[in-house]
């Protein structure tokens, strides 16, 4: 099934609440998360997708509003009923996997079940420097954080021995709670990451119609050869949010769109905002879910 969701990046929590509202009766599928923790106050790294960025600013600088998006997604769940609550990316390998598991468990019962847990590796090196974890082991930390989420979530006792995290028999939650992982990147790597471990891959940066349509081939190829079948959601940002370019994108059987939402939500006020977001999802075609 078709579904166009919004991607949300530098925009204060209290605003973010009132989009998710609006989206939320609109129709649109899904609201997604971007995060940082901090600024570096100087930095040399360079995002993996440069030049295929929505935003014309550097993605963290002095007036980047910076938000946790479990804080912002507790407070949303609380006041809508049917979008998801998503992540586009969430740094698993800066925190401890079952401080991890504690949140993510309550934003899910919170919501009914509306999380899409969006999972990156990380770029910003000066990032990783100031929670004293070393960058180069990010693609290890974040596997195996997924390993420990996993049966964090399954609501049962386990213990863990590993790389980088190692701890007695320990009990989350009481009962089983699934959140489907969302893995993210398109870098090769990070394509067979997906594919290998992934419930569904969110694309980084905007990548092209055809950049796109190639990532998700690459996906399937990389699923078949790892013996994974089943539904596995692929979620592409794009550039132009017309109606006319998203039916472009459905046509080539890319079902699962994300705008950035500060292209719908413009304007000086809330409330300019507000009716920009509703003339966006008409244009769109979506049903209101309170017409």
């Amino acid at each position: 099934m078709a579904s166009i969701g919004l991607s949300a990046y530098g925009i204060p929590v209290a605003e973010l609440v009132e989009l998710a509202k609006c989206a939320d009766e609109l129709g649109f599928d899904a609201l997604w998360l971007g995060e940082h923790v901090l600024r570096p106050a100087a930095y040399g790294s360079k995002h993996p997708t440069s030049g295929r960025q929505h935003h014309t600013r550097p993605i963290v600088d002095e007036g980047t509003e910076l938000v946790d998006p479990w804080i912002a997604h507790a407070a949303i769940a609380a006041v809508t009923s049917r979008i998801k609550l998503g992540t586009a990316v969430y740094l698993t390998s800066l925190r401890h996997p079952l401080q991890t598991a504690r949140i993510t468990v309550d934003v899910q019962e919170l919501s009914s079940g509306r999380v899409l847990f969006g999972i990156g590796a990380g770029w910003l090196q000066e990032e990783f420097a100031a929670f004293q974890v070393p960058f180069r082991t990010r693609y290890s930390r974040t596997e195996e954080c997924i390993e420990i989420l996993r049966k964090a979530w399954s609501g049962t006792e386990f213990c863990h021995m590993g790389k980088h995290f190692t701890f007695d028999t320990v009990q989350v939650h009481p009962r089983p709670t699934p959140i489907p992982i969302v893995l993210g990147g398109n870098t090769p790597r990070a394509l067979a990451r997906a594919a290998r471990l992934g419930d569904a891959w969110f694309s980084s940066g905007t990548p092209s119609f055809d950049e796109a349509r190639g990532y998700v081939e690459q996906l399937r190829a990389l699923r078949a050869e790892v013996g994974r079948a089943g539904e596995f959601r692929c979620y592409v940002r794009v550039a132009d949010p017309s109606a006319d370019e998203l039916e472009r994108y459905r046509d080539q059987g890319l079902d699962d769109l994300v705008v950035w939402a500060d292209m719908l939500w413009r304007g000086d006020t809330l409330e300019e905002r507000r009716r920009s977001l509703v003339d966006a999802a008409h244009s769109l075609g979506l049903q209101p879910t309170n017409p």
